[in-house]
């Protein structure tokens, strides 16, 4: 299959294109500024499908914006038509067509056009009028405010908010390229889309600029907190891995504070808001950390390295129990509450220790009690 892009060195088409590297017997042929409209003829000859992604939304005079939409899908109909094939086609469009402006009536402008083809040569027509689209490579400053968000707080660079209060309506850019991916496929999002014209993209966020504005400041503030957002699923989870990518390389790492005293090293990697923290520690040949009972707190412990043997006993019956592990097994031991419990260090190395507990240390309230197993 042949897939012309338009616009591939935009924002959308960078991220079709790069997901279309994974997808068999695709062939890719892009159109970018570099070319022109007596490029299309040529590159029009093979191809099955054309994805329009081009489009003039910021341009220096108002009528680029018909020169860039309305006039350039213009030619690409007519390209279409002289080649005397039917070649489906997905266009870009915007939810400012239903607002008067400019950029909307070009985009309007440009619809009509596709329009008239489908009747005209029964090409199939896929019309998507997108909301902000948001995801890695959009260009910050420029039409993205979420871009503009992200990079700029990344950098305390101070953002204009002229209404908080203000809904924005998103999509994530994955979802617009899984959307395309499964048009090509010609399976059920094809099928239902045949005679309907405009396809929708799901699922679609709103939130108000504050909103928007402050969740990005939390993924900042992470760092220090070291307790994450729940990243997940849904807007969230889009919005922290936008967030990332933006980070200059040298924010690709960051320090945490390291405890260490003569038993060994213990460091909190991360916290969550409701599941717990992650952390890890050390302890020297023959060293014993713990010896401690717990309420309510459970913990789960992985030897990453060397050999340990954990001893628990019962706080009320003194019942005796213990296990034997190292880091050549993964073998997850778990603590329980009411239980003493502590680990000790049986190996000639260092030992290592991945630890989880279920809520984030409070040291006003730490449900840590001290009761050695001897």
């Amino acid at each position: 299959m042949n897939v012309l892009v338009t616009g591939a060195n935009g924002f959308i088409g960078k991220n079709f294109i790069l997901s279309l590297r994974d997808q068999e017997h695709i062939n890719v042929i892009t159109f970018t500024r570099e070319d022109s409209y007596e490029d299309l003829p040529a590159k029009l000859e093979c191809v099955d499908w054309v994805f329009h992604l081009a489009g003039t939304n910021r341009p220096e005079c108002e009528d680029d914006f018909y020169t860039g939409n309305a006039v350039l899908t213009e030619m690409i109909a007519k390209a279409i038509r002289a080649s005397g094939r039917v070649i489906h086609l997905v266009f870009t469009s915007s939810i400012q067509v239903e607002v008067e402006n400019a950029y909307g009536s070009s985009k309007l402008s440009a619809e009509k056009t596709l329009f008239q083809l489908k009747k005209d040569i029964g090409n199939e027509v896929y019309i998507y009028r997108l909301p902000n689209v948001f995801g890695k490579w959009a260009r910050p400053n420029y039409n993205s405010v979420v871009a503009t968000f992200c990079h700029n707080l990344i950098r305390d660079i101070p953002i204009k908010i002229n209404d908080p209060s203000a809904i924005i309506r998103l999509v994530y850019i994955d979802d617009v390229v899984s959307s395309f991916i499964a048009l090509l496929s010609g399976g059920d999002l094809a099928s239902s889309h045949k005679n309907t014209f405009s396809v929708n993209v799901e699922p679609e966020y709103s939130l108000t600029v504050g909103a928007l504005a402050q969740q990005i400041e939390r993924f900042k503030a992470s760092r220090i907190s070291m307790i994450t957002e729940p990243v997940g699923t849904g807007l969230v989870r889009c919005l922290y891995s936008t967030y990332v990518s933006y980070l200059p390389t040298n924010y690709f790492n960051y320090t945490v504070q390291q405890h260490e005293d003569e038993r060994g090293m213990f460091v909190e990697m991360l916290k969550t808001s409701n599941a717990g923290q992650f952390s890890f520690f050390t302890a020297y040949p023959g060293v014993t950390r713990g010896g401690h009972f717990h309420h309510s707190k459970t913990e789960k412990f992985l030897i990453i390295k060397g050999n340990a043997c954990f001893r628990f006993r019962h706080m009320l019956t003194g019942e005796y129990y213990e296990i034997y592990t190292s880091g050549e097994q993964s073998e997850i031991v778990e603590t329980v509450p009411g239980w003493s419990h502590d680990v000790t260090n049986v190996g000639n190395d260092d030992l290592i220790c991945m630890l989880w507990a279920n809520e984030i240390f409070d040291r006003d309230n730490p449900d840590t009690f001290g009761c050695a197993i001897d």
